[in-house]
């Protein structure tokens, strides 16, 4: 909290005096696993933000159209309207807001589609924080299938030397397609 009032020069400055007075320090070790701790959290938070960014980006209007992969983790109580409103209420507001959750809350209570849910609206934001959580866990299990799937199909094109831009049907169609004398194909 005290880093957000001081300018970045201010914070570079210190930086540099810590880390070139760091052995003075009694506590080298722990104070360097909360540092480590601290980055591995906003790494975290990042991590969440670009999963959400790419989740997003797939669809035109996600509130009407997000479709959440859950496996085995569907879950019995939240269907998948309220499931779908928390991940886009989510990313409008903010994953890295630091009260995201209780904002979350309160627009859960004023959306009209909930207005009978009870079971919703009378979640916590500490609860809504652990069911965004696991949406979130698959989401980024979802990214994580789509970019394999996508790296594996680039490689699989190289592999062939095309461009990719004709569907194996179409490749099809045209070996199979008959010849004429001179070379050429002969269109049905």
């Amino acid at each position: 909290a005290v880093v957000s009032t001081q300018s970045t020069g201010e914070v570079k400055a210190y930086m540099t005096v810590f880390w070139e007075r760091s052995s003075e320090l009694q506590d080298l070790e722990k104070i360097n696993m909360q540092i480590e701790r601290g980055e591995a959290k906003i790494e975290r938070r990042h991590n969440t933000r670009r999963a959400l960014e790419a989740k997003m980006a797939r669809y035109r209007a996600p509130f009407h159209q997000l479709k959440i992969q859950y496996g085995t983790n569907k879950g019995k109580h939240y269907n998948e309207e309220e499931d779908r409103f928390l991940v886009c209420m989510l990313y409008q507001l903010g994953i890295d807001k630091e009260n995201v959750y209780d904002e979350l809350r309160t627009e859960v209570r004023a959306a009209p589609q909930f207005r009978f849910d009870w079971f919703l609206k009378s979640r916590t934001a500490m609860e809504l924080q652990r069911r965004c959580n696991t949406l979130i866990t698959l989401i980024e299990r979802e990214n994580l299938e789509l970019e394999e799937r996508e790296g594996k199909r680039k490689t699989l094109v190289k592999k062939q030397g095309g461009s990719g831009n004709s569907t194996p049907t179409q490749k099809r169609k045209a070996d199979i397609a008959p010849k004429n004398p001179s070379g050429k194909k002969i269109k049905k």
